[in-house]
């Protein structure tokens, strides 16, 4: 009987699980705001030599599997992304290669938008981003094609690329005489 009224009471929560429940409750439920600001940083060399790699896997395939190679032109490149999800030479299935999609999308959003590519770090991770100068404004192409395609979100290359113009441009300065 006395082992019975143990395992009884040592299964039941005492006043320590209510306050450390109620402590992570608050931990959980603090703003955004209270956590650090992100680190931003420069590319590193690996970095650099990592993303051209990715720039001449994704050439290579279009080479091979398309007989076409990227050039920077916008509108051929993000052709040749589409082309490449489209005839499956890239699948859902192929982080790296979707996110080398995301590197030449990026250099192509970079070029328009006169972006930098910056290291952002927060508590969530490490992640290479495009910068507007010195701003607070970030975009995040290395997953804009990526994340959609992992979990079946068909969009189309084109319209991901114009929703990332339409999520900038609004907190980009107005140059003068426009």
């Amino acid at each position: 009987m006395a082992m019975g009224t143990f395992a009884q009471a040592a299964s039941r929560p005492g006043p320590g699980y209510f306050s450390a429940l109620v402590l992570l409750t608050l931990l959980h439920c603090l703003p955004a705001a209270a956590q650090q600001p992100p680190k931003i940083s420069e590319l590193s060399y690996v970095d650099h030599q990592y993303m051209a790699s990715q720039r001449a896997t994704l050439d290579e395939l279009a080479r091979t599997g398309l007989g076409r190679q990227l050039n920077g032109d916008k509108n051929s490149d993000l052709a040749i992304l589409q082309a490449l999800l489209d005839r499956r030479l890239v699948r859902a299935d192929q982080k790296r290669e979707l996110q080398a999609m995301g590197v030449i999308m990026g250099e192509l959003l970079a070029d328009e938008l006169d972006m930098d590519w910056v290291i952002y770090e927060d508590n969530i991770g490490r992640s290479r981003a495009l910068r507007y100068r010195e701003s607070d404004n970030y975009l995040f192409p290395m997953t804009m094609i990526s994340r959609r395609r992992e979990a079946d979100n068909l969009s189309p290359v084109t319209d991901i690329y114009q929703r990332a113009l339409d999520l900038i441009v609004p907190h980009l300065p107005k140059l003068p005489f426009q």
